[in-house]
Parts: C-alpha cells; structure tokens; sequence
C-alpha cells in the first residue's frame, strides 16, 4: 500500500453521506473522462469541471491524480462485474459460458462497437507507466477472472470436466478471449471478433467435457 492508499483508506471510513456522495461523483466523472480521453488525456482541471468540484475536495478524497486513477479502477471494475451479474455469478454450465458471452456480444452491438472494455482500456494505458497502478489493474482482473475460475471448479466438482482440466488456465483463456475479442471488435467496428474469439475460448474448454 503507497502513502497515498494509507491516507485514503481511513479516510473514506470517516466520510458523511453527503462526503460519500461526493467522492462518488468524481470518481464517476473522472472514470467517464478517461474512458473517452484516456487516462494522459484528462486533467484535474477536467475533471473537477465536469464534477463541478473544487480542487481541495479531489485532493481531500484522493491525494493526487495517481489515487484518483486507482478509484477509477476500482470503480470500473466494480462497474463491470455488477453489470454482468447474475450470469457472471453462475458460469457454472456451458450454456451459462454461451449465455455470458452472448450478453458481452450483444452488449458491444448496443455501443456500435464502441470503447472497448473499460478496463482493458486503463491496462494498456498505464501497465508499463506505473507499477503501483498495475498493482491495482492485476487485482482487478483477477477479480474479474475468479467467477470464471469457480464455475469451471464446481462443473470439474460434478464430473462435467475431466479432472485433469485446468480450470485456472481455462479461465485465464476465457478472460483472454474476451479481452483480445473486445479489442478485435473496437478496431473493427464489428462484433464478430469478439464471438470467435468466445465461441473459440468455449470450445476449447467443451473438449474437456467428461466423457469425450
């Protein structure tokens, strides 16, 4: 934990409604701007305009850009895994892997393909740049990938897939296919990157159905 997570943590435990309500709001401004702009392209300035916030109050919740980007993080990643539940919380089955995917599909379709994935947007921004803000980016994902984890452990628990089957690599598959197809999709302009690289993802985990 930097200097900076160590004044922030208590912090946030002191907070008012109202205080609360506030950090809240930068965080999902600050999140929208670099989003759009990219982390480089957003100032404090930006950031406090789009808030309507004042200076002191970033620097009272955050202490610098470089916590105000770790709140982003975690509020995008955050953002993310609620937008995917129930699903994300019972991939328990090859049609819930199908059905998530299908929903991350139809998803991008809603947008015209646009943005790409929120996190793996800061990722390829900042993972060389700042050590610490990696940190954060691998708890992310790793939060991100353990639900995959544990529905392939409870389907290899049932005898559904083998034994043998590496559900930790599995999934590490499954997110990569995901993040690389999301990517695929935004430069494209087009869907269907994104469902080969699923369809792809999931057929490779079926050839490990028991039985096969």
């Amino acid at each position: 934990m930097t200097e900076t997570d160590a004044a922030a943590a208590p912090a946030e435990h002191r907070l008012t409604a109202p205080g609360r309500r506030t950090r809240e709001r930068i965080v999902e401004a600050a999140a929208d701007l670099m989003f759009r702009k990219g982390v480089a392209g957003t100032s404090i300035p930006d950031v406090l305009h789009a808030a309507g916030v004042s200076a002191s109050q970033v620097y009272h919740y955050f202490g610098d850009k470089r916590g105000l980007v770790s709140a982003v993080i975690d509020h995008q990643i955050e953002a993310s895994l609620n937008s995917q539940r129930p699903v994300l919380d019972r991939l328990d089955s090859f049609e819930a892997l199908h059905a998530w995917c299908d929903a991350a599909v139809a998803g991008q379709e809603r947008r015209n393909c646009e943005g790409g994935c929120e996190i793996g947007s800061l990722a390829s921004e900042l993972v060389e740049t700042d050590a610490t803000l990696r940190a954060d980016l691998v708890a992310a994902f790793e939060r991100w990938e353990a639900p995959i984890r544990e529905g392939l452990a409870r389907m290899q628990q049932r005898g559904e897939i083998s034994a043998d089957a590496d559900v930790r690599n599995l999934a590490t598959a499954m997110l990569a296919a995901i993040q690389g197809g999301l990517l695929l999709t935004q430069i494209h302009r087009d869907p269907r990157p994104l469902r080969a690289a699923t369809n792809a993802a999931i057929a490779h985990i079926e050839s490990f159905a028991a039985g096969r």
